[in-house]
Order: C-alpha cells, then structure tokens, then sequence
C-alpha cells in the first residue's frame, strides 16, 4: 500500500466547511506547491522557512483559486518524518478539489488511507502501537476514550511493553550464553530467579489482558439493555436519561416492538443505552419477534438494566433474570414507579427478590422514579463505578484487539518456559519458547518486524488523509 513519491489528501471532513487542510509529504512537497503559490508581499521562495506560515494565492494556469495559508515542514522533524506542507484554504468542495486536481497533474499521488501515518512509523516517528493510537484519537467520542488513546500516543503504553521485552530479553542471553559454555558446565543464570521473573509477568500480562475488558468497551461505548416486563417503565427511563423522547411511551403493553439505541455520555464515559420490547409470552408474532431480539440484546450488553414493579411475583421476575443473565453481565434491579408507592423504595421486596437470584448473578439494587430526575443520579453513580470495575484504570489499559491477542500467545509462551523449568528442560528448549514470547510482546510496538498485511490491514482501518 506504501508509494515512494510523494503524496497528497485532504486532511479535514468531506463537505463544505469553513476551512479545509490538504496535506503532501514527501521529496516533491516543496518543489511542486511553488508553481501554484505565491506568497503575499515581497517573499521569496528561497526565504521560506521550515515551522512558519505564509500567507499567499493558489492560483492554476494563472487563475486565482483562492487565497491560502502554506505551512512547510522540512524532514525529518515532521510527522511524517519527510518533507511536508499543509496548506489551508476555505472549506469549498471546488476549491479542494481544484487544488488537489493540480498537484495530481503534476504526478503526486494519492494517498490511501492511514498512509501518512505509515510513513510516520516506518520513519521511526512513533511506533506502532503508538500509531494505532492515532485511529483511536480520532475516533475517540468521550473523554474516557479520549484519555486511553493519549496515554497510548504518548508512549506508555509502549514503555510498558519495552520493559517486559527486555527482562525477558536478559534472560534469554544468559540461557544461551550457557549454551556456548555447556563443555565447562558454567551456569549463567539463575533458574529459580527466572521462574520469579516470569511469574511476575505472567502477572503483569495477566493484568494487562484483563483490562481489555474496561478498554474495549470505552472504545465502543458500553452496551447498556434496559428490559423487564412490558409497561413497567423502559421506554420512560430511556427518554429520562436523555432528556428528550427516544422512545413512544403508552398504557398500551407491548408498544415497544423493536429495540431503540443511543449513545450518551456521563461523567467521560460512552454508554450505549438499549431500550427493549416488554418481556412477556404473547400470540402477537411481530411483538414476539421483539421479544426475541430483546433477549438477544442482552447477551450482548455488559449491564443490564433490569426494571420491574411489585405487581409481578418475584419468582417469576427471578426466573426471568436467570434466562436472561450470562457470564460478562452485571445487573442493576431498579424498582421502577416508587413515586406511586406509600413507601416509596421497597427494600424488604428487593432484598427478599436478591436472596433468591443465583450466587453467580453479580447486582445491585435501587429504586428510581422517571418522573423524579434526582432518583436517577444514584442510577447514573452506579453505572459509572460498575464500569470502573471492569478494569484498573488508572494503569496501563489494552483497548485493541490486536495487542490482546498478541499478550494472549505471549502468555502461552511464558507458561511454556515456566513448565520447562519445572521439568528441568534443556536450555536450547526454553530459549525456543522465550524467544516466541519476546516476539509476540515485540509486534505489539513494531520492534519485531511486523508482517506487510498486518501494517495493510491496521493503517487500511484511517481515514484519508491521516
């Protein structure tokens, strides 16, 4: 996907916009935007400095295209690590492509997707993980989002990767520094502190793999079902957390007959809220068919908001939780209506409808009323702290499928040299197996040479222009 000349694509949203950046990098940058610009006032070429802005005409076959800013960075201090110009003009369909269209003539290339941040890795400007953190940066819709990709962009990510490839890196010399010894039976290293240096990353990977859960999800938007009963107040709670009606609110059971989604963010964190048809045994085939994808819904939610009243006997609201709950769900039961009850909240029933739910069923519970907003606060605490539990973080969190994968065989790796040790195996064996661990920590980064898919399939997932 890598050309060698130099390239050209526009770097800000299709559409007309108030501005748009066009962006080249590469030998040519320079060379080529001199026959289409002139700088403002007495400015020559020759006096153009790197890191500066000039103000100036586009113009093409002597015809004004617009007036423009031109900025010009020389290799390799850019973020391609070659020369590169970034020229702004007013955001006009026409106008971009007509300037485009100009350097096109004059043999640029187009660039494809994620190209200029290819360009940046293989000069050694980022690596690679740091790379795919730039995707993440773009495409980051909360402020969660927003702080995992930072922390990966600016490399500490990477360090922590660094460090576990270099403990397992010292290790592996000395085992095979014995091999070159093995006629003098001289000993290098120290099996037993091995075995502790691996069991401390096989702690420290174990770590890391975990908090995919807590990043996968902020990168996505924690899926969130609402479900329970038909009229029992789903659709009502769904247009209270988002101030607005998302959803038809009637008397009628079964309104809801297919399932509404929208994304709010609270305290910094994306949750994807999914509103449910009403769960009941009905003759109505298209509400059944709700009620189907309703379920389905929750075995794809994270949380599950699970709302009930007390008109319904809690064995059967017990019976339901337990068909619809699977291993990564945690449950809130929310008493819905409390403003309709003498008492308000009724912990007795909530305790009594606990007791029953399996011991495997991780919950909460509280009582809200969608007529009250203030009830709702304790609503919003809850799911903030359940996805803080999802992982740690304020530590190093994996939030690309890529990279877990990569700790998972890093991981079978370590366990491997650990049962070697165990059963005395020769060191040519348990360098075998260290070397396989050292490789896959090594392609998260990109210090271990990455194969030319990988990089296609990776930078292919930018957009043009980036």
């Amino acid at each position: 996907m890598l050309s060698d000349g130099t390239i050209i694509a526009l770097s800000t949203p299709q559409g007309s916009g108030a501005l748009g950046v066009i962006r080249l990098s590469g030998p040519l940058a320079f060379e080529k935007t001199q026959l289409f610009f002139t700088p403002k006032g007495s400015k020559k070429w020759e006096d153009f400095q790197a890191n500066q802005i000039y103000l100036g005409a586009f113009k093409n076959d002597n015809n004004l295209v617009d007036k423009v800013l031109v900025s010009f960075f020389k290799g390799p201090h850019s973020y391609t690590g070659e020369d590169v110009i970034e020229l702004s003009c007013h955001g006009s369909p026409y106008i971009l492509q007509r300037i485009i269209s100009s350097y096109l003539e004059e043999g640029i290339l187009p660039a494809q997707a994620g190209e200029f941040t290819l360009r940046a890795y293989l000069n050694k400007k980022m690596d690679l993980s740091q790379a795919e953190a730039v995707s993440d940066l773009i495409s980051s819709e909360s402020a969660e989002a927003h702080r995992i990709a930072m922390q990966q962009m600016r490399g500490g990510f990477s360090k922590g990767m660094e460090e576990l490839r270099q403990k397992l890196i010292q290790f592996k010399a000395l085992i095979e520094l014995e091999l070159d010894f093995s006629e003098e039976e001289v000993n290098f290293a120290d099996k037993s502190q091995l075995e502790s240096l691996l069991n401390e990353l096989d702690k420290e990977i174990r770590t890391l793999k975990d908090s995919f859960a807590y990043g996968n999800v902020i990168k996505k938007g924690v899926p969130v079902a609402i479900a329970g009963k038909p009229n029992v107040g789903k659709s009502s709670l769904l247009n209270a957390l988002f101030n607005e009606e998302k959803a038809i609110v009637s008397p009628i059971a079964g309104t809801t007959r297919d399932s509404i989604e929208d994304t709010l963010i609270i305290e910094g964190v994306q949750f994807r809220f999914i509103d449910t048809a009403g769960l009941r045994q009905t003759e109505d085939a298209i509400e059944s068919i709700g009620v189907s994808k309703a379920k389905e819904k929750v075995t794809q939610a994270r949380i599950l908001l699970y709302l009930y009243d007390k008109t319904t006997a809690d064995s059967i609201l017990v019976d339901e939780l337990e068909s619809l709950y699977h291993e990564d769900l945690k449950v809130l039961l929310i008493q819905n209506k409390v403003d309709l009850e003498r008492n308000g909240y009724d912990k007795d029933f909530s305790r009594k409808l606990q007791q029953q739910l399996s011991s495997k069923i991780e919950n909460v519970s509280l009582g809200i009323s969608t007529k009250e907003i203030d009830t709702l606060k304790p609503l919003k605490k809850e799911l903030i702290q359940t996805v803080q539990s999802l992982g740690n973080n304020n530590g190093l969190i994996v939030n690309n499928t890529r990279h877990y994968h990569a700790l998972g065989e890093a991981l079978k790796a370590i366990e491997n040299v650990k049962k070697g040790i165990q059963s005395d195996l020769a060191g040519d064996l348990l360098s075998i197996n260290l070397k396989e661990a050292i490789e896959h920590i090594g392609t998260i980064t990109g210090v271990i040479d990455t194969d030319q898919d990988v990089l296609g399939t990776i930078f292919s997932q930018f957009c043009i222009g980036k």
